[in-house]
Formats: C-alpha cells, sequence, structure tokens
C-alpha cells in the first residue's frame, strides 16, 4: 500500500471554525499529513491559542463568515499567507439552536442557515475559481447526524445541516470533471463545546444518545480530522459527492 497517497504535502487548506473543537482536531491531522492550514474564527485570542500549538505550517485569519459579500476578500488574504490559493476548503463553522420550532423565530432560523448555509456557498464560490483554473482542489463539508436523524428542538440545525448534504451533491455533479472533489462528513456525537451546550442540562438525552450508538461512547475531534484527510488526500481521488458517516454506529443503532 502507498501510504503517501494519505499525504497533504504541499497543500494549503483553509478551515472555518478552525481554532477549536472539530476544526481544530482536523487542523491537527492536516498539520500532521504534511499540509499549511489557515485558521479561520471570530475569536482572535482562540486562533492565536490554535496557531501556537500547530505550529510554523499554521496561519490564523480572524473573520466573520456570516458577512457574506466579504467572502472574496477573505480568500484573498489568505492568498497571501502563503503566496498561493487554497486548495482545499473545510466547511467547518457552524452554530447550534436547541429551541422547540414553535419558539424558534424567523431570525434566529436565517442565522443558523446563513452561518451553516450561507457561508459555506459564498466561501465555496470564492475558493472554487482558483481550484478550477489549476484543476485540482478538494472541499468539504461538516454535515451531523442532524442531517439523517428527526432530532427534537433543533429544526434550524436540522436544516441547516441537511441543506449541506444537497449543496455537497450538486457542487460535485457540477465541479468534479474538472478536477475538484466536494465530499461531506456527517460526524456523530464528538467531544466539543457545541456537543456540552446541546446536552447541557439534559442527562437523558446524553444517556440516550450512548445507549444507541453501537460503540457506546462520544468520538474525538481527531475522529473527523483523520476522515477529511481521507476525504482530502490522494487516496480518496475516485470519492466526490460522498456523505461519510463517522459516528460509531449512531446512525445505525437502535
Amino acid at each position: 500500500m502507498n501510504l503517501n497517497a494519505f499525504s497533504l504535502q504541499n497543500e494549503i487548506a483553509l478551515i472555518t471554525g478552525g481554532g477549536s473543537g472539530l476544526g481544530l482536531g482536523i487542523a491537527r491531522c492536516f498539520v500532521e499529513a504534511g499540509a499549511r492550514v489557515i485558521l479561520v474564527g471570530r475569536n482572535p485570542e482562540t486562533l492565536a491559542t490554535a496557531r501556537a500549538e500547530l505550529g510554523e505550517n499554521a496561519a490564523a485569519l480572524a473573520h466573520d463568515i456570516t458577512r457574506l459579500d466579504e467572502a472574496g476578500t477573505l480568500l484573498e488574504k489568505a492568498t497571501q499567507l502563503f503566496a498561493a490559493p487554497p486548495g482545499l476548503l473545510v466547511n467547518n463553522a457552524g452554530i447550534h439552536l436547541k429551541k422547540p420550532a414553535v419558539e424558534t423565530s424567523p431570525t434566529e432560523f436565517d442565522a443558523v442557515m446563513r452561518t451553516h448555509v450561507g457561508a459555506g456557498h459564498a466561501l465555496t464560490a470564492a475558493a472554487l475559481p482558483a481550484m478550477l483554473e489549476r484543476r485540482h482542489g478538494a472541499i468539504l463539508f461538516i454535515a451531523s447526524m442532524a442531517s439523517f436523524l428527526g432530532i427534537p428542538n433543533v429544526v434550524a440545525y436540522s436544516a441547516a445541516k441537511t441543506a449541506l448534504l444537497g449543496m455537497t451533491r450538486a457542487l460535485a455533479a457540477e465541479v468534479s470533471h474538472q478536477g475538484v472533489r466536494v465530499n461531506a462528513i456527517a460526524p456523530g456525537w464528538i467531544e466539543s463545546r457545541m456537543l456540552r451546550q446541546a446536552l447541557s442540562g439534559d442527562p437523558e438525552r446524553e444517556r440516550k444518545i450512548l445507549i444507541r450508538t453501537p460503540m457506546g461512547c462520544f468520538g474525538t475531534p481527531e475522529d473527523i480530522g483523520y476522515a477529511a484527510t481521507y476525504l482530502c488526500s490522494p487516496a480518496a481521488k475516485f470519492v466526490t459527492g460522498a456523505v461519510l458517516t463517522v459516528d460509531g454506529g449512531g446512525h445505525i443503532g437502535f
């Protein structure tokens, strides 16, 4: 087996929400595989800490991805950091909203959709021209078990994460013949700040999740990172439009 097929040597990756949680787990694995990474997030202090951990192959840009008309500016700044445009884009940043549907306001619903779906599209549209010009690139969306399962009290989040699957497939059909692959990962319940927020004050929900997860535990950010490394590496050169579940069997458990 050619282990070099899993290398990200010479790649530059832009990772939104890269300062913590799943984004940082992905960044760690990408750097380990040889890539240079650009972490994007809203908190400069969080980004600085993550960048220091990752070392010289990491850079950071403080940016609010919900400013959709500034996606092109973000890509320009990212290109300047390593004197080349990113060939890998990981649309990971997101927000969570746990509320009954009847209490979810249109403004709250729109904010969740804008962060996950609107920003994912805007950044993809900004990154694609350089990828298509070189006929080389990989785009990754981070979906969720909420893309598949009916989970109460997360209607906006479920709608956004399900929309990402449609965007993954449509983009893959549109650009794969030009050398750009588009895939998604659907994480299960991964230890992170967002998970703890979602489970806050609801021990019964945590118990139910672990009971229906065949592996009986939560995952780690690196579990998602290694899956992302595979999907963005030459080892997955014939994989596009796919959704890889990394969930300990959660979506098939009973």
